[in-house]
């Protein structure tokens, strides 16, 4: 019997023939598929804030958080520097840009990196506009990517926050900040509220940033389903504890009752560069330490147990 195989017949001919090069053409399909969708890891930046220094002078908070092992800082409100008591702040709301750029060389020459600066004023407070254009101004003179504002524990007004913030939002893009919003009591007291007024807002400059401690705080809510409610707003965290008993106390993260691996979850896999803020690194119940050295060991293992539940969560 003649040979009837073409000879033409080639190894692709012969896998249309047998019907496997369909079933290879939906493997490589489905290959590339599951390459696309591979979560892409957030690029959590750890920092500590100045504020839990606030009795000490700035400089000292400063080196105590590079000698904690950080290196990223975020600026508190104020500071003792002459050990009178009396605070002077971190940085003015009225002072010009030039005082924050120098501000933010003095940190980098310490080997730490700005992600964070706090307004210290209202979104609704009758110089509100005015103060955050400033501080927008002065995040950009010092290469900080962020500026913290929130609401009156009381309530803020809501309409007067979204005219601000759509006026605001461009100004930030166009120096290279955002603006973030944090719960602190009354109606922006949940992490879902202040995403509503950001998706209201609708602006690239104008984010959320979490805090879980306040949440459970200010609302004794439990801030898990929060969190799953304005993931997507999510732009940082101010990262503090909280416990209910035995007694009712903000503390340092892992060391009151929040689930910082289930609070972390639903932001680990953006592809997006999100600082987390040590805003509280206390121990709940004991007194604080009187001397900076003590507060330097609490940055030490807050930071320690942050890169622990990262590293979990991110294997």
């Amino acid at each position: 019997m003649k040979n009837t195989i073409p000879l033409t017949f080639d190894r692709r001919s012969f896998l249309r023939s047998t019907g496997l090069a369909g079933t290879m053409a939906l493997a490589q399909r489905a290959s590339s598929k599951v390459e696309e969708v591979k979560p892409r890891l957030t690029d959590f930046q750890i920092a500590c804030m100045t504020l839990p220094y606030s009795k000490f002078p700035l400089e000292r908070a400063l080196k105590g958080i590079k000698g904690a092992g950080y290196e990223y800082v975020a600026w508190g409100t104020s500071h003792d520097e002459t050990g009178s008591g009396k605070r002077v702040p971190v940085m003015p709301v009225d002072a010009p840009p030039k005082k924050a750029k120098d501000l933010g060389k003095r940190c980098r020459d310490l080997g730490l990196k700005p992600v964070m600066m706090f307004s210290t004023v209202y979104p609704e407070h009758k110089n509100g506009f005015e103060a955050l254009k400033n501080r927008i101004l002065q995040a950009e003179a010092a290469g900080i990517p962020q500026v913290l504002t929130f609401g009156h524990t009381k309530g803020g007004n809501r309409k007067l926050w979204i005219e601000r913030f759509k006026k605001l939002g461009p100004i930030a893009r166009d120096h290279g900040v955002i603006i973030v919003v944090k719960q602190h009591g009354g109606t922006t007291g949940t992490g879902e509220a202040c995403a509503e007024i950001v998706r209201e807002v609708d602006d690239a400059g104008i984010w959320v940033n979490f805090d879980a401690g306040n949440v459970m705080d200010y609302l004794d809510l439990d801030p898990i389903p929060d969190i799953k409610k304005c993931a997507k707003e999510v732009r940082s965290f101010c990262i503090k504890d909280h416990r209910n008993w035995p007694k009712d106390q903000d503390c340092g993260p892992g060391l009151g009752e929040i689930d910082h691996y289930r609070l972390l979850q639903p932001v680990a896999f953006t592809g997006r560069v999100m600082p987390l803020c040590c805003e509280n690194i206390f121990a709940p119940l004991v007194a604080r330490p009187t001397k900076p050295e003590g507060i330097d060991a609490l940055a030490r293992r807050a930071r320690e147990f942050l890169e622990t539940v990262i590293a979990g969560l991110h294997s």
